[in-house]
C-alpha cells in the first residue's frame, strides 16, 4: 500500500470495523481494524486484509499511522519503522492480556 493523501477511511457499513484504503492508482484494499493504539503522541491502527496480501499469515498484520487530512479525515500511511511496529504490537499484546484477565 503507497503513502498517499487518498489512504482515507471510508466505512461501508459503520456497524463494521472495515476499514477502506485507497492506493495512487485508484486501487481498493479492504482492512479489518484489528485495534486502536497511542504510542508516542501518535495513533496507530492495527490492520489486517480481508483478503491476505500474498506471502501474508492468517496471524499477521499491519501498522499504520492515522493522523488527519486536510479535510478532516483519517489517513492511513504505512508505518515502516521496526521499532515502532514492535512497540505497537506490544502494548496492543499488553492490553489484550490485561484484558484477558479482568
Amino acid at each position: 500500500m503507497e503513502q498517499d493523501e487518498k489512504n482515507v477511511q471510508t466505512p461501508e457499513d459503520p456497524d463494521e470495523d472495515i476499514v477502506s484504503l485507497y492506493g495512487q492508482d485508484g486501487s481498493k484494499i479492504d482492512f479489518i481494524e484489528i485495534a486502536g493504539i497511542a504510542h508516542k503522541g501518535n495513533f496507530y491502527a492495527i490492520l489486517q486484509p480481508v483478503e491476505l496480501l500474498e506471502g501474508m499469515h492468517d496471524d499477521e498484520a499491519l501498522v499504520f499511522k492515522v493522523s488527519l487530512n486536510e479535510e478532516g479525515q483519517d489517513k492511513f500511511e504505512i508505518e515502516l519503522d521496526e521499532e515502532i511496529i514492535d512497540a505497537v504490537f506490544a502494548e496492543y499484546n499488553r492490553l489484550l492480556d490485561n484484558a484477558r484477565r479482568s
